[in-house]
This record gives C-alpha cells, structure tokens and sequence, in this order.
C-alpha cells in the first residue's frame, strides 16, 4: 500500500455506496461532482472554492442512511421514496401528487395507499424537514471525519436549502446558502435527468425549478453550455475522470489514515437500521485483535482491519423493507440480502486504494464448507484474512440484538462459534482467536467514556437514541418522565452541536458510546 492515498480515490469509490443507498444508478455522484465541478470553473471561482464544491458534489448523498427506517416505516421502500424524489421538484404540489405518490405507492393496497396520502399531506412536510436536517447533519459530520474542511462541511448542511427561503431544513436564502451547496445542488438535478432524458430534460428540469429551489445564476450558466457539460460526463471512466478533474493541489492522507476514513463510512452502513449501530466498528476490533493473536503480518492486519469496517457498505443497497420485513423473506427478497457483500465488494474495487480490500470484505458471509453466499466458497478459496472476519461477523451479531430475537450472551455466542466449528463451516483457528479478542476488556480513559461533557445518565440517553429509540421508549427504559427524556435529549443536542437524532447517532458511533466490554 502507497504511504500517501488520494482522497478523491477513496471517497469516489465510496460514493457509489450513497447512490445505491439512494436508490439512484452506480457513479450518479461522481457525475454530479464533474458537472458541478465545470459549472463551478465556468463562473470562474478560486480553486479553493472549486475543491469545496468538488467534495460537496462527490459527498452529497452520504446522509441517504440517516433516515432509511423512518422512510421505510412511513412510505414502505424507502430507496423507490429517495430515487422518486430525486426527480420529483418538491416546491410544486402538482408535482407531488402526479409524480411522488403514484411511484411510492405504486404496489400498495388501497388502505396503504390512503395512509401514505394522508400522511404526506398532513405531515409530509414535517417529514421533509427531519429528513433533510438529519441527512444534511451526517453529511456533514462525516465531511469533517474525513478530513474536509469547513467549506465543504458547511455546503452539506446547506445544499438542500431551496433559492427562496422556502425549503428546510434551515430556511436559508439566496446567497446566505453556500456556493458550493447552490452548485452541488443543481449539479445533482442535472445529473439526474440527463440520465432519464439527456441535456433537454436535465435543462428543462432546471428551468422549473429556477428562483424557487436552485440559484438562477448557476441555472442560466448550465443552461448555456449543457451539452458539452453532460457530454464531458460521458466522455470515459467518472472513476478516472474526476482524479483528472480534481482541483490542485489534491487532497492526500497517509495510508495509516485510512482506518478512520474506513469507519466514518462504516458508520453511515450501519445507521441504516437500529439494530446495526455499532457492528461495523465492533467486528473491526474482533478481526483486528484477532489477527494480531493469529500473529499474521502487519499488512495483513490492516488491510482486515479496513475490509471489516467497510463489509457492510453493500447493505445500502438493500432496501429496509427486506431488512425488516416481520415475515419470512421470499427467495428473490433472500436473493438480495444475499447480494450484499457483492455490492460491498465491488464498491471497495473501484478504488485503487480499497481494492486489496475488497475480497475479505466480499467474502465475510462465506462458509469453509460452500453453504455460504454470495460466492458458496469452500475451505480451499478462504485465505486467513476472510476466515477471521466471518468469525469475527458472526460473534458480533450474536451479541447483538436483533429485531427476531435478543442478544446473546458472550459466552452463548461461543458455544454457537464452536459449533459451527464441529459442523466446518468457520475455521477453528479464528475462532479461537475471535473468542480470545471478544474476552479482552481493553484500558479505557474517563474521557472517551463521556465525550463532549456529557454525565452519565446523558451517555444512557445518547446509547438508547442511537439504538432507535424513541422519547417515550427513553423514559420507559429509564423510569423517567416523558418530559424528562425530552429535556435529557435536547440538552445533549446542545453539548455534542447537533440537530438531529441521525446526527446523535453517528456522534456515539464515532465516540464509541455503543460499545460494551464483553465477558471472556
């Protein structure tokens, strides 16, 4: 691995993550990013600005798991929801009703149709706002992880701010918006219906929605030179395309860095339900530890280290009306969970940096005895490195509570490691060195256990909304008043600077506040 990776590499590989999550097609956001990038020079801005509104593009759906259960409980599959509004234009009733509602609730039964209907049009604004505050919130946060600067960081609070003042989440106007977020926004509505129509489409789209959500200026500018700004999208690989285009001087870390950019993404897979806040962070520390007890090389360690956080990308893909369906999945919906860790792995391969990569985090599901998915490999393809992470995979979410059953016990989740020992499918040796890794309790300071001055009873709080709970459900599990938990809640809000309940999530994900030091 080179000492020193490109930042567009990594996040423009990622990116592909965010568009599936989104419901929209593979290598849509480095398309975006390439528009905005052009229409961002056409105005001849600085080159800084140019960066920033570079990253912003390439970023701007990262926030699309936010709000997938919340989505998926009001409006049934949330990525057919996200991809309909990425072509509905949202300030126009007429709009709403002839292209949002008949796509979203195009298989629903009269009743469920009827529901959806009257939730959009007696809350479905509300709705708009907590999703967008909350998308635009991790985006954000996870520009900061990344290492971005505050430009781009700001842009992603503020990109789906409307021209008008109108819109939410924030009701910025005009030029209070970042210029980046008023480029970036309409680069991403261009890219979109260039790819359901070509230049005509993508150019009467912006039109409509001049003066009211998009900034007229970079309207007019797009509209002047469309053909050759979506022609250049097409002219070869947005994957080498967008390193061409990158602003100078290019955004560079150091190879050791790549384990936070690794879990910052890791974190956005896992908001995607409840139930999964923390997993990716916890099997990397498994398959870490477990590597260094199996005494592999230092590469090796690292590389495991980075395919376990990022294993889990491809579940964005999957919708979370498969992920939670209460009933028994049928063979097309199995088919598709399935898939995920092909999806994860081809994400990791577009990078030249991930790609060493992506065949551990590709094979995490796989079984020494071919029983496995999405390859069915057998003991003979399975080098050490996927052996300890479907280990690692498989006692972490046995810890974990599930919505179809509770956590198991650390030492009920060994028994069910070493059994699948006997039966061959896991390896015992990683086994061994999993079990060894999940019965350390690793020295913690005071300070990392209360980030941003938080007591303990607000640590409590903070766990149990990452875990999906509601206010009610708070003061429940707390004996605590339903006022009190709303002021617990609000109170942490301000300590930690967020808005949302996605952004108090990925801010205990990132601190590691859902972790607990499990029993050897």
């Amino acid at each position: 691995m080179s000492d020193r990776l490109r930042l567009a590499d990594l996040l423009g590989g990622l990116s592909i993550a965010a568009d599936l999550g989104f419901g929209l097609p593979p290598e849509e956001a480095m398309r975006s990013c390439l528009i905005a990038t052009a229409l961002a020079r056409e105005q001849g801005l600085a080159e800084d600005e140019v960066a920033d509104t570079f990253y912003t593009a390439l970023l701007t759906h990262v926030g699309c798991s936010a709000l997938s259960q919340e989505t998926a409980a009001v409006f049934g599959d949330e990525m057919v929801f996200m991809s309909t509004v990425a072509r509905t234009n949202v300030a126009d009733p007429a709009d709403i009703a002839g292209t949002l509602l008949p796509e979203v609730t195009r298989r629903m039964s009269p009743a469920e149709r009827s529901r959806v209907e009257h939730y959009t049009a007696t809350r479905g604004e509300e709705f708009g706002r907590r999703f967008d505050l909350g998308s635009c919130e991790v985006g954000s946060t996870t520009a900061k992880r990344v290492g971005l600067g505050p430009g781009v960081q700001r842009a992603l609070r503020e990109e789906v701010e409307w021209w008008n003042g109108d819109g939410p989440p924030l009701g910025l106007r005009g030029e209070e918006i970042a210029l980046a977020a008023r480029i970036a926004r309409a680069a991403a509505d261009a890219a979109r219906f260039d790819d359901l129509g070509g230049s005509v489409a993508a150019v009467d789209a912006l039109r409509r929605r001049s003066g009211v959500i998009l900034d007229p200026a970079v309207v007019d500018v797009f509209a002047a030179n469309a053909d050759r700004l979506l022609a250049e999208t097409h002219a070869g690989d947005p994957r080498q395309l967008i390193l061409e285009t990158e602003p100078e001087p290019v955004v560079e870390i150091d190879a050791t860095e790549l384990p936070r950019v690794a879990a910052a993404f890791g974190d956005l897979a896992d908001l995607k339900t409840s139930w999964t806040h923390g997993h990716s962070r916890g099997v990397a520390r498994l398959a870490k530890a477990a590597a260094e007890n199996l005494r592999l090389d230092s590469q090796t360690t690292a590389r495991l280290e980075v395919s376990a956080m990022l294993a889990d990308l491809g579940r964005l893909a999957v919708s979370n009306a498969i992920w939670e369906k209460p009933g028994p999945l049928t063979g097309a919906e199995w088919e598709q969970v399935r898939m995920h860790p092909y999806h994860s792995e081809r994400i990791l391969a577009t990078s030249s940096a991930l790609e060493p990569m992506a065949r551990a985090a590709g094979m995490h599901h796989e079984r020494l005895d071919g029983s496995g998915y999405h390859r069915a490999c057998r003991a003979a393809e399975l080098s050490p490195s996927p052996r300890v992470l479907a280990a690692a995979d498989a006692f972490q979410a046995m810890t974990e509570e599930r919505p179809y059953r509770p956590a198991l016990s650390a030492e009920q989740a060994a028994e069910e490691l070493r059994a699948e020992v006997r039966a061959a499918r896991l390896d015992s040796d990683a086994v061994a060195a999993v079990l060894e890794a999940a019965g350390r309790r690793p020295p913690r300071r005071r300070d990392n256990l209360r980030p941003g001055g938080l007591s303990e009873r607000e640590v409590e709080v903070a766990r149990l909304v990452a875990a999906g709970c509601s206010n009610p459900e708070i003061a429940t599990r707390l004996v605590i008043s339903r006022r009190t938990a709303e002021h617990h809640v609000q109170h942490i809000y301000a300590k930690v600077g967020v808005s949302s309940r996605a952004g108090l999530a990925l801010f205990a994900h990132e601190h590691d506040l859902l972790s607990v030091a499990l029993d050897a």
